[in-house]
């Protein structure tokens, strides 16, 4: 009988893709850069947590959230200048 332990992996995609459609949902992050920096900290924290990342995963994300409050209040400040 084949038995299989791949049962993981999917998981696994599932939260990171979860995470990166966060990440990629420029609407939300523009709407409200804050709380979007903070779910996405959450979530990546939350990801390391059940081990589903390590500390070198964790970090990436961390950076590339901060990229991304960076970018919209970068976003927000073009706006306002041109106002």
């Amino acid at each position: 009988m084949k038995t299989s332990t791949t049962t993981a992996v999917p998981v696994v995609e599932n939260d990171l893709s979860h995470w990166q459609a966060m990440f990629a949902d420029k609407t939300a992050l523009l709407a409200q850069p804050g709380a979007h920096h903070k779910a996405l900290l959450t979530e990546a924290h939350a990801l390391h947590e059940k081990k589903l990342i390590d500390s070198d995963d964790l970090s990436d994300l961390l950076e590339l959230a901060d990229g991304a409050l960076a970018f919209a209040v970068e976003s927000m400040l073009d706006i306002d200048s041109d106002e």
